[in-house]
């Protein structure tokens, strides 16, 4: 068995930790300060060729796995983008992998190539205020007349709709009362209609950069060639990108994790008290060296996860494990580096306490703890289901 990268995948993080270099602390303390969207940086990644990793060539895709994938979302969050950087391009990585599988040629042809190219930019639209993980008791409805579709209803902690055109949307076609088992809900892929959309954005503790929202729809038309795949089918789809999202997530944890034991580690090695480096002090090294292990235990997670899913074999077990575990391991490495900091820790200046900030992100989204321990107990240790 061998653990070292591939060349390949050693040239994807050369190449992205060279596309990240201009993109430096300095911007990113920035972009947290304004809130605005990263642009440059998306652009950036859209001009190399990145947006496209794990898209079909025939389709302008670069046609790797999410092993690749994985290394390259793990490179953008270590240079000290952290889930800033990661989250701006994070949808086009899975987000439309049920087009990628479920939609026709047209479809394809008609939404990959401006996504990967970076003049789209999308949302997915699928969590509802009232449901939160219960996906199947979405409320948000979709009738068809004709040729299309009326929406009505409401999501919620929506990335990117901000500066979102397109938006993957789940929705019911078939009223909750009459669905059978997981049937009933339909995805769309369509333009985000401001004159029937409305979207306002929630003031939030971290990644002030890329925005999370509520989202009101009124009557937004869909026409129906909008719709991937069949009508009633929409949550089956969904479940072809769930794995994906938990690795990747689970990989920008590990890379932020690493970004922030990088600075904690620097520090202690220069800072001076009583006339020695507080990194010669048991009290420092050992928390820092538990994190680094911590770290390198959830990476070879997050590969395997990864090798598991691009080979064909089942792995949710996998995904959601090492989405635990990498969540975990990159939040105490950025609780270890406040307190290696001390009270310098708290300033902005010297970027972990953004770090601290983001690192609860891949705790809470897209499943809590709670819930993937629940799936393991049932799905692994053969526990009775808990909810």
């Amino acid at each position: 068995m061998n653990f070292e990268p591939t060349p390949e995948q050693a040239q994807i993080q050369e190449a992205i930790e060279r596309v990240c270099r201009p993109f430096d602390d300095d911007y990113w303390r920035e972009q947290d300060r304004t809130a605005e969207f990263p642009h440059a940086f998306h652009r950036s990644m859209a001009d190399s060729g990145w947006l496209g990793i794990a898209m079909p060539q025939e389709h302008s895709g670069a046609g790797l796995g999410i092993q690749e994938a994985a290394w390259m979302m793990h490179a953008i969050a270590a240079t000290g983008a952290g889930l800033s950087g990661a989250s701006a391009i994070h949808m086009n990585i899975f987000g439309l992998h049920p087009v990628v599988v479920f939609g026709t040629e047209t479809q394809k042809r008609r939404w990959l190539p401006p996504l990967i190219a970076g003049t789209d930019k999308a949302c997915f639209a699928v969590t509802e205020p009232n449901t939160g993980l219960n996906t199947l008791q979405l409320k948000t409805r979709a009738v068809r007349h004709g040729d299309h579709y009326e929406v009505h209803g409401q999501k919620v902690w929506i990335s990117t709709a901000q500066v979102a055109n397109k938006m993957l949307l789940l929705a019911r076609t078939t009223p909750l009362e009459e669905a059978k088992g997981t049937e009933g809900l339909s995805l769309f892929y369509t333009d985000l209609e401001r004159s029937r959309v409305e979207v306002r954005e929630i003031d939030k503790m971290g990644r002030a950069c890329v925005d999370s929202n509520q989202v009101f729809i009124d009557g937004l038309h869909i026409p129906v060639e909008d719709r991937i795949g069949e009508e009633g089918q929409g949550f089956s789809y969904i479940l072809h990108g769930l794995n994906p999202e938990r690795i990747l997530i689970a990989a920008e944890a590990v890379g932020l994790g690493r970004a922030a034991l990088r600075r904690a580690a620097g520090y202690a090695a220069e800072r001076e008290v009583f006339g020695r480096p507080i990194g010669q002090n048991q009290g420092i090294q050992h928390p820092l060296a538990k994190s680094w292990a911590e770290l390198e235990a959830a990476h070879l997670m997050v590969q395997k996860a990864a090798w598991l899913y691009d080979h064909g074999k089942a792995c949710g077990a996998e995904a959601n494990a090492t989405k635990f575990l990498a969540a975990e391991a990159c939040f105490h490495a950025c609780e270890n580096a406040i307190f290696t900091h001390g009270g310098m820790g708290y300033a902005k200046e010297y970027d972990v306490e953004r770090y601290l900030r983001e690192s609860w992100i891949p705790r809470l989204a897209p499943v809590s703890p709670q819930l993937i321990l629940c799936f393991i107990a049932e799905k692994v240790l053969g526990l009775p289901k808990s909810y």
